[in-house]
């Protein structure tokens, strides 16, 4: 079902004009604010109604038991669940004897606005009391990217009718918050009851502080707040502490027309190894900082650090002004989820909701990585480094599967692997490929050479290690990567999987390539110029499974000989099917849960000629079904390589509107945050056509019919090359280089030279006619389809 579009249509907010009960925790998530280690859920300041209450910490866990129904040699034994961490975004408020709950009285007017450029949330409230008093409350509230352990709240009433009324404001830190029931979906968190005990709750004047374990991982968690009160009558300020909450009161009598103003400083911070002191000292510090800065600071801060950012990563798009509010609310959050998560994960749902047990996934290095590589690098260097940190884990967990290398975990926060389901998990193995891919470009694009001394060359070795021994040489000599899972999981457990094949590929080669580069580094690694050797071979001999009949590549060897799956007798409330049918079935049919092929001619599309492209993607997209949101950003970069223009674009639209129409309802766990970075994708890859295969940018610009123009900027070796696509032509400029810096780039195969002295405009060329109409398989065509031209 397609819900009613719930935000006005805007290009720098996010605006939420009613408050609607039914959709409450979706928009908590959409209104999530983050800085990558802090993340606060977009709930009401009061707190109730909520839909899920949320405040997390990157990489904040608690341990739990994975229950099988029969074991097995190699299963996990525990899984990881974020914990919903010590609540400071509390202020309820006191209007005489009423509390102010908008279940009760009357809202006479409430809105949200979140501000993509000053990164603040924004609530205005216009609120009638039971007793018939009336307040105005305006509240906005940030989570610092200047300063890590920091969030801040201005909460400002004012009476609005023509008695004077009595305010109480209690503001409060609350842990062990009780959580909703949990649900059946297996995209949903575990629920943890009470996982905090408390180790220290004290209180000062305006503010206090709690100090908490977690029960099984010992982690440690501190929080802190502290208040400035303004106004213009007399009031009285005074806290009090318990072991699971620390609470300021305010107290004033206001006239007609005067305003309370309180601001609340929020600090976190957590440790494994840091003892209770320390942790004490470094939320008391924090909270120093801010209150140093003061409000103003800390908006001014936010605004300079999200002015740079845009400079450097804003999408420009006429012609579909949805699309441009939506590709900038998931930039703005993906920046959330890794700007200051410095060498933590960054998850699957950032840090706006518990969804997937707030773990990462592969999805990180292919689908957000890629767009923080180009945009904002820093993060994806802290990224790579915390894959880094896992390794020694890897290789245990190699060594436990008979493997040499490194088995990164499909699913994890800590580094361990956290999948109870191996079919999707443990053989899942294509992950150290997307993790070599992303240390890759991330070292073509920054020409960041220490980073890919220092962790890098392991990081290839190891995952090049793993393939050579998770794979084999047949009789023939072509080698072959068996029992494997690739990206679409309704296809597990299979032989030689394109995509894994062609990533390993590619994983091996620049892993040899790499350790001659470094070769006394790789000498105390044990890579001899032998293995390396091996590397190449088992690179050049990768078998890639082809249907000669059908003249198509097999996502799968023998993937064309499965029975085809019975889409005329899948009701459209069967999906998706992995809640309505078995995975036994799935596994034996020409089902796809997601792009998968088409993953590996996006990231792998020098292994495909284009007249195989063309034939492989009207294959696959009849038998594709959208269960992932990560399935329509790669179908529209395809869609539009191939000459797909208006269904590319109908695709991105689901991409990007997947939150903002919460299209799969499932957005109240947190948001889509591959599916946010897949906007970016699906204009830069698909529309602009960037591609970096071989070491060049390369661009193959092309518009759909509703789109006038698409401008956007690459970062590439210090400098910043913009691009701007219009319908006859392309325009390639540089800037923020030095004067006789330049780029050699390709546009649609031929050279183009960039330099600094002006703008390089080159000709498109004309879009294919000669197509053969595409078919979705029935009932699965994109949900966001083109709009129609206005008139």
């Amino acid at each position: 079902m397609i819900r009613e579009r719930a935000y006005p249509v805007e290009p720098w907010h996010v605006r939420e004009t009613r408050l609607d009960m039914d959709v409450l925790a979706q928009s908590e998530s959409v209104f999530a604010l983050s800085n990558g280690h802090v993340g606060l859920r977009g709930n009401l300041d009061e707190g109730e109604p909520h839909g899920l209450p949320g405040t997390y910490l990157n990489s904040f866990y608690e341990l739990r038991p994975l229950p099988y129904a029969e074991a097995g040699f190699g299963f996990p034994e525990s899984g990881q669940t974020i914990v919903n961490v010590t609540n400071g975004k509390l202020i309820r408020l006191m209007v005489d004897d009423e509390p102010l709950d908008v279940r009760y009285g009357e809202v006479l007017a409430h809105e949200r606005i979140l501000d993509m450029r000053a990164g603040t949330l924004h609530r205005s409230l216009h609120w009638r009391s039971p007793a018939g008093r009336e307040v105005r409350v305006n509240s906005t509230r940030l989570v610092s990217f200047r300063q890590r352990s920091v969030a801040a709240i201005r909460y400002e009433v004012e009476v609005a009718d023509d008695k004077p009324l009595r305010l109480i404001i209690q503001s409060e830190l609350v842990a062990n918050e009780t959580l909703p029931p949990q649900s059946r979906d297996p995209r949903v968190a575990a629920v943890l009851e009470s996982p905090l005990q408390a180790e220290e709750e004290l209180t000062t004047p305006a503010g206090g502080l709690l100090i908490h374990q977690t029960k099984v991982s010992g982690l440690r968690v501190a929080a802190a707040m502290d208040h400035e009160v303004a106004s213009p009558a007399r009031t009285s300020v005074g806290s009090e502490g318990y072991e699971d909450w620390v609470r300021t009161t305010v107290a004033c009598v206001l006239e007609p027309g005067q305003k309370l103003q309180v601001v609340k400083y929020l600090t976190y911070g957590w440790s494994s190894r840091r003892s209770l002191p320390a942790l004490r000292d470094q939320v008391g510090a924090a909270l120093a900082a801010a209150k140093l800065d003061g409000w103003d600071g800390l908006v001014r801060e936010q605004r300079e650090y999200l002015d740079e950012f845009w400079d450097a990563a804003d999408v420009v798009v006429d012609g579909d002004p949805e699309v441009q509010q939506a590709v900038r609310f998931g930039l703005f959050h993906v920046l959330q989820a890794g700007a200051r998560a410095e060498r933590r994960p960054i998850s699957a749902k950032g840090l706006t909701g518990p969804g997937y047990d707030g773990h990462a996934f592969w999805d990180t290095e292919m689908f957000v990585l890629p767009v923080l590589t180009y945009t904002h690098p820093a993060a994806v260097r802290d990224a790579l480094y915390w894959r880094f940190s896992t390794l020694e884990q890897a290789r245990e967990r190699a060594r436990t599967l008979n493997l040499a290398g490194a088995a990164f975990p499909w699913r994890t926060i800590e580094g361990p692997e956290s999948s109870g389901y191996w079919p999707a998990g443990t053989a899942a193995f294509h992950i150290a490929a997307g993790i070599a891919d992303a240390l890759r470009r991330y070292v073509l694009v920054t020409g960041d050479r220490q980073l890919e001394r220092e962790i890098g060359l392991e990081l290839l070795v190891e995952t090049a290690r793993l393939w050579r021994s998770l794979g084999h040489h047949d009789r023939a000599g072509n080698f072959h990567v068996d029992g494997v899972t690739g990206p679409d999981e309704y296809t597990a457990v299979k032989n030689d999987n394109i995509y894994t094949n062609l990533m390993a590929q590619r994983n091996l080669l620049t892993a040899a390539e790499v350790a001659m580069r470094y070769r006394d580094e790789a000498f105390h690694l044990r890579v001899t110029d032998e293995e390396a050797a091996a590397w190449r071979d088992a690179a050049a001999a990768m078998h890639i499974p082809y249907d000669e009949e059908l003249r198509v590549h097999q996502q799968v060897e023998g993937f064309t000989r499965l029975q085809e799956w019975d889409f005329e007798q899948t009701p459209p409330d069967k999906y998706p099917l992995l809640l309505h049918y078995p995975y036994f079935d799935l596994y034996r049919k020409q089902v796809i849960k997601q792009a998968d092929l088409e993953l590996a001619m996006h990231w792998r599309g020098d292994a495909f000629t284009t007249e195989e492209k063309l034939r492989n993607f009207l294959y696959y997209e009849r038998r594709t079904v959208r269960d992932s949101s990560l399935s329509a950003c790669t179908q529209a970069v395809l869609a539009a390589e191939v000459g797909y223009s208006d269904l590319a674009h109908s695709y991105l639209r689901e991409a990007a509107l997947m939150d903002l129409h919460d299209l799969n309802e499932n957005t109240r766990d947190g948001v889509h945050m591959a599916s946010l970075a897949g906007a970016w994708i699906a204009l830069v890859a698909g529309f602009g056509g960037l591609r970096d295969h071989d070491g060049t940018l390369s661009f193959a610009p092309c518009l759909s019919s509703r789109l006038n123009g698409l401008s956007f900027s690459l970062q590439w070796c210090g400098m910043r090359l913009r691009v701007d696509v219009r319908g006859h032509d392309t325009t390639y400029a540089l800037h923020h280089a030095a004067p006789d810096a330049v780029i050699e780039l390709r546009h649609h195969g031929k050279p183009v030279r960039v330099t600094c002295d002006e703008p390089v405009t080159v000709p498109n060329p004309p879009p294919r006619t000669d197509l053969p109409m595409p078919e979705q398989a029935p009932g699965r065509a994109p949900l966001l389809r083109l709009p129609e031209n206005p008139a």
